[in-house]
């Protein structure tokens, strides 16, 4: 079985608190279960004790409901009806127009107060005539429709001297509004004010009256600073006594006075005290007609078909009489007590002393129960910032649970990750001292390698520049023509023959028979040139020969020296291969002699 839910409520009166706990079984509907009332003290200019009588009242009734609804009197907010261009399905323009609206009308800063707005559908039928084709004029019936706001503000200052003590006696705030809109709601609710009808609410309290005029889906709202306490002023002024007796005179002498001729009472001074509530009502009277034109000239609204009263200053005798003989439309009272079911264990004959007063409470109570027809709550934005905070605290604690265990496994990961890569340190640690060990040994081979071969890259090397001399000789001996032979063959550095820097050729060379070895030659130019001066590579041949066809220049310049740009061993360029000499013998005519030069390609120690 569903376990129950309850609310307390609160209603701040000018001059009294009243508290009732519902609660809401799971079968549905709403029961009272308690209610306290008391009248707050005045202390000169400290105000009301709210704080002592609302921590009191708590203790001595026992009042167990965690959440609040809050209402406040009418007097202490602004209200306001406007009505708003065809702006629906743009919600966001219309909050611009209702808040624009609210900072030109509301005599507060809106940082300084708490507001809120209900938009509210007017539908209206508009007659007009029109001429038809054949002369005949009909009545056409033009159906109009078009959205207001009802936007009330309140000081959030003068909310949260009550929020605050509320919240601190451990009870939590569900909603904050006005005693007009939770009396409109606890009308609606109970069925005594119906939809298809214009009603007009009169709540008549202590130290001011509420209008609220309840046409059709409408709702206008005015509060006016007339109620039961300016007559008891007026009594206590007229008899020069206090407040309190004079309240006490009320009670016991007042009604308000009959117009016209009737019969006046015995007791001079029950006779004065009704001529004293009539004038105070009708001063309540003009105002509610004054109300009452605003309503149907400014907003063109119905004129009222019935009107209900409620509050402390309602229960004077006769006082329907006098607004059905002011207003000629039936007055009854405000009953909304068919809303709810009352616990056996509530005091009946208690209630029923403060039943016309207890309107707003039930009001308050349907909010749990049902969309009320005007949902405007003023709860503080500090209350609000902290419901929300409140709200996302699950979600935010889920989240730090969820970091949590997200660090521990990742922390759980981290470790093991941690010591697979210990393990895998030390196993590559033992592999790298082995290969250390290898390379110390394979470095140590390698120096025995490369000295070993220091020793054979001499004779190496003497052998392949040797051989290399082998090649380039067979490689001229194939080039030149078989009518050219070579008496003799040298091989030079940078300079031109006749210098003392040309070396012969090796003797194990095929030109042997012209130009001997290379010792012998050696030898021989060292006796015949003492300056003569052995070079360390050779970067030039110098070849001596002879031609037996008598156009041997063509023969040297275009055969041999196009072989010779081919050749892998001399050079390719243009000064690769220069004739330095070139004459015919004169006892043979078809004998040539010359002289020229050949440039190796990489140049050949000796």
């Amino acid at each position: 079985m569903a376990k129950e839910n309850s609310i307390l409520t609160i209603d701040v009166g000018g001059d009294n608190l009243k508290m009732a706990e519902f609660v809401f079984p799971p079968g549905g509907g709403i029961t009272l279960r308690k209610f306290a009332f008391r009248h707050l003290e005045e202390q000169g200019e400290e105000g009301f004790t709210f704080a002592q009588i609302y921590h009191e009242m708590l203790a001595e009734n026992n009042f167990t409901a965690k959440g609040v609804r809050l209402s406040l009197p009418g007097q202490s907010s602004f209200s306001r009806l406007s009505k708003l261009p065809p702006l629906m399905g743009n919600s966001s323009a219309i909050a611009k127009v209702v808040e624009f609206e609210a900072r030109q009308t509301v005599p507060y800063p809106m940082d300084e107060v708490e507001w809120g707005y209900q938009l509210l559908r007017h539908e209206w039928e508009e007659k007009h005539s029109e001429t038809q084709e054949d002369g005949s004029v009909v009545e056409v019936t033009e159906p109009h429709e078009e959205f207001e706001a009802l936007f009330v503000a309140v000081k959030t200052d003068q909310i949260t001297q009550y929020t605050d003590v509320i919240e601190d006696s451990g009870k939590e705030i569900l909603s904050v509004e006005i005693a007009p809109v939770a009396l409109f709601n606890a009308a609606k609710g109970s069925g005594q004010c119906r939809d298809d009808e214009c009603v007009l609410l009169l709540n008549i309290g202590g130290s001011g009256s509420n209008l609220m005029i309840a046409d059709h889906s409408r709702a206008f709202i005015r509060s006016i600073p007339i109620a039961g306490d300016s007559i008891t002023h007026q009594i206590a002024k007229e008899f020069g006594i206090g407040f309190a007796e004079a309240e006490e005179l009320k009670q016991r002498h007042g009604f308000v006075a009959l117009g016209g001729a009737y019969e006046e009472p015995e007791s001079e001074v029950a006779a004065t005290i009704s001529k004293i509530a009539r004038n105070v009502m009708t001063r309540l009277h003009g105002e509610v007609s004054r109300s009452l034109n605003v309503w149907r000239a400014q907003h063109g609204g119905n004129r009222p078909t019935r009107v209900l009263l409620s509050g402390g200053g309602s229960t004077m005798l006769y006082i329907t009489d006098f607004f059905q003989e002011k207003l000629r439309v039936p007055v009854e009272y405000l009953n909304t007590f068919s809303a709810i079911t009352i616990a056996e264990t509530v005091d009946k004959e208690a209630l029923q002393a403060i039943a016309p007063m207890f309107q707003e409470l039930i009001g308050m109570s349907l909010r749990n129960l049902t969309q009320c027809p005007i949902d405007i709550t003023l709860t503080p934005r500090s209350i609000t910032r902290q419901k929300e905070l409140d709200r996302k605290k699950p979600y935010f604690y889920a989240s730090v649970f969820s970091l949590i265990v997200c660090l521990v496994i990742f922390a759980v990961g981290v470790n093991r990750r941690l010591n697979f890569d210990k393990a895998r340190v030390e196993r590559v640690k033992s592999r790298v001292e082995e290969t250390t060990k290898k390379m110390d040994e394979i470095n140590r081979l390698m120096g025995s390698l490369n000295s070993a071969k220091s020793s054979f890259e001499v004779p190496a090397n003497f052998l392949a520049e040797r051989s290399k001399w082998t090649d380039i000789l067979n490689e001229l001996q194939t080039l030149l023509p078989d009518s050219m032979w070579l008496t003799r063959l040298e091989a030079i550095g940078d300079t031109v023959p006749g210098q003392t820097d040309a070396a012969p050729v090796p003797q194990d060379t095929p030109f042997g028979p012209f130009g001997g070895g290379m010792m012998q030659q050696q030898q021989q130019r060292q006796k015949q040139d003492p300056g003569f001066v052995d070079i360390p590579e050779a970067k030039q041949l110098h070849l001596v020969g002879y031609t037996l066809v008598l156009k041997g220049r063509d023969l040297l310049e275009n055969e041999l020296q196009q072989k010779i740009k081919k050749s892998k061993y001399f050079s390719n360029d243009d000064d690769g291969s220069i004739l330095d000499k070139y004459e015919q013998e004169t006892e043979v005519l078809n004998l040539t002699s010359f002289e020229m030069r050949l440039k190796l390609k990489e140049p050949v120690k000796k």
